[in-house]
């Protein structure tokens, strides 16, 4: 191989090396995905609200982001541990059994500092018409 070639494969070895690693940077720095699910969505007797059930997932790292509902909601950990951050209210750890109650316009968010994928079961009795969830900045 003369000088001209080997030049040639160092430098793409180089920009393949940048290359991985700028895309393993970028991958890293994707903090995990909440997932949401809704499984029920439903009209209520009371005027202007409606029934809405959700599973919520959070894998290990994830936080929710601050928010609020424009509902009630009462929600149920079906599995693993969350740090449930509610305002006014000092900041608890919840597992798996352990039921919470989030009254509308607090704002709030749980964080899975976990090993496993945190599962919650949770019921809105919402607005019709609004957001479900609100971020707040």
């Amino acid at each position: 191989m003369n000088y001209r070639n080997s030049k040639i494969v160092r430098i793409s070895a180089v920009v393949a090396v940048i290359g991985l690693a700028g895309g393993l940077a970028l991958n890293a720095q994707q903090p995990p995905q909440v997932k949401r699910t809704i499984v029920l969505k439903q009209d209520m007797s009371l005027p202007d609200r409606e029934g809405v059930m959700a599973l919520v997932e959070l894998p290990p790292g994830a936080a929710e982001g601050k928010h609020t509902h424009f509902a009630e909601v009462f929600a149920f950990v079906l599995e693993g541990t969350i740090s449930l951050e509610n305002e006014g209210v000092p900041t608890v750890t919840l597992k798996a059994g352990d039921v919470f109650h989030i009254a509308p316009g607090k704002v709030h968010q749980a964080i899975n500092n976990g090993t496993v994928t945190a599962k919650l079961a949770a019921v809105f009795v919402a607005e019709k018409g609004k957001p479900l969830t609100t971020p707040v900045k």
